[in-house]
């Protein structure tokens, strides 16, 4: 299931409550004030700042921290 990038547009970082831009390949939400991802699973975003991943550590669909 494909992320839905206009309500993503609606959506802000829930630890400074910035704007998010949607990554090339719709699987995570980047918050440039933070310098955080927050996954895309199933097209569901999961805005949860225990989600987050550092971006130099991210990998794509999921945090480097191997979290399922």
């Amino acid at each position: 299931m494909a992320l839905n990038t206009e309500l993503a547009g609606l959506l802000a970082c829930p630890k400074c409550l910035g704007g998010l831009v949607v990554l090339p390949g719709q699987d995570g939400l980047y918050c440039a004030a933070c310098a955080v991802v927050y996954p895309v699973r199933g097209g569901i975003p999961l805005m949860l700042v225990d989600e987050a991943c550092a971006l130099d550590r991210w990998t794509g669909s999921r945090p480097a921290s191997g979290r399922p």
